[in-house]
């Protein structure tokens, strides 16, 4: 299985379908909340968001979905990362509720080639979630910088650092 590209294999244009999805608990919700001392009451108050909100239900927080969709895409996008480099914008287009399940894939808008040193390079890339009706959710965009074949090769080749087991 591949986790990560390398800087060759990147091309503009693609498309990565991360996989699987993940379906969003309230379990889930509460603790990324707390964990990350997120107490609105949108996320964690039931009965508030019943009959405070628009959405009359809780709403899963944002920053979780960002961060299941950042995930996701890493066995695609950043498995071989050098460096994240930026998050360039992040978008939540539309809210995701407890039980939904969320799916990602991301686009690769551009990259090039390190100024500075040239075993590597930058690929710019979207990730897009969706729920299972298709709903786009979050949109993000960030620059990733890769190594190339070379820089990998002088390092241990795909799985560097990896022991082999003794007899």
């Amino acid at each position: 299985m591949q986790f990560g590209r390398s800087y060759e294999e990147f091309e503009v244009g693609a498309v990565y379908k991360h996989w699987p999805g993940k379906t969003v608990t309230e379990y889930d919700d509460h603790l990324f909340c707390l964990l990350t001392m997120n107490h609105h009451p949108l996320h964690l108050d039931t009965h508030y968001a019943e009959g405070s909100t628009q959405f009359g239900k809780n709403v899963v927080v944002g920053n979780y979905i960002y961060s299941i969709l950042l995930g996701m895409s890493v066995p695609d996008v950043s498995g071989k990362a050098i460096a994240n480099l930026e998050i360039e914008s992040l978008r939540h287009v539309a809210p995701t509720f407890h039980g939904d399940t969320v799916y990602g894939e991301t686009l690769v808008l551009d990259k090039w080639e390190s100024k500075s040193k040239d075993d590597r390079g930058v690929v710019y890339v979207e990730t897009k979630g969706y729920k299972q009706d298709g709903t786009v959710v979050c949109l993000f965009r960030r620059k990733v910088m890769v190594p190339k074949n070379n820089y990998l090769e002088s390092r241990g080749g795909e799985q560097p650092g990896r022991p082999v087991p003794a007899e």
